[in-house]
């Protein structure tokens, strides 16, 4: 169930980012924003765009309830890690080319390429929501800014919403809801920016279902 939402977070998100290159085909007119909302708008892209590294602690919600969490790192463009505790044995990595959900007890995982996950709104070299993205809707509120984006992929449909603060505009959460009305969340707290990074933390190991097979 636990491998399913980290499915369903890619898939849908399909995450978010938390890719190198932004490119949708919108199947929803993008709403007329005014200019508060452009305004607002510019200033998420200015502080996304000043943060390059990123790591704290998340947890995940899933469509029935269910609650995960863990340890997560950014480094971009392109590169995030998602280290879930036990008793998950998930690990989520995105190395700037692909995205591996990796089962940490069997050494087995799935590959997706990254540019067909939401992850690269949050892990672009340089962010643009108002042109790189479908916004279909902002929401200004006293603490909190919501930002929804309709999202089309080879692999599915649906809307990624970003949640930010409106004070600093730092990420809070972001939500997946795919076709069916499911949603998925993730909530990020403890959060370092422009910290130091490893560069081990986002190696993806392409051969470790080879080894599983060979076993």
């Amino acid at each position: 169930m636990l491998k399913s939402f980290a499915h369903r977070l890619l898939k849908h998100m399909g995450v978010a980012t938390l890719a190198a290159a932004l490119s949708l085909t919108a199947l929803l007119p993008a709403q007329a924003l005014t200019d508060q909302e452009q305004k607002t708008l510019q200033e998420l892209n200015s502080y996304f765009n000043a943060v390059k590294t990123m790591h704290g602690d998340f947890i995940q919600f899933g469509p029935d309830g269910s609650q995960t969490d863990g340890k997560f790192y950014m480094a971009r463009p392109g590169k995030v890690r998602f280290y879930y505790n036990k008793p998950s044995v998930l690990d989520i990595v995105a190395d700037g080319t692909s995205v591996s959900v990796r089962d940490r007890k069997l050494n087995t995982q799935d590959i997706w390429p990254l540019g067909q996950t939401p992850l690269r709104f949050l892990l672009s070299d340089t962010i643009d929501l108002q042109k790189d993205t479908n916004v279909t809707n902002v929401l200004v509120e006293e603490d909190l800014v919501t930002v929804t984006i309709f999202d089309k992929t080879k692999f599915n449909s649906g809307t990624l919403t970003l949640i930010f603060d409106a004070k600093d505009f730092a990420l809070k959460q972001w939500t997946v809801t795919d076709q069916q009305g499911y949603d998925t969340s993730v909530a990020v707290y403890n959060v370092v920016s422009n910290g130091p990074t490893n560069p081990d933390l986002f190696k993806i190991d392409y051969l470790a279902n080879a080894r599983q097979d060979r076993n």
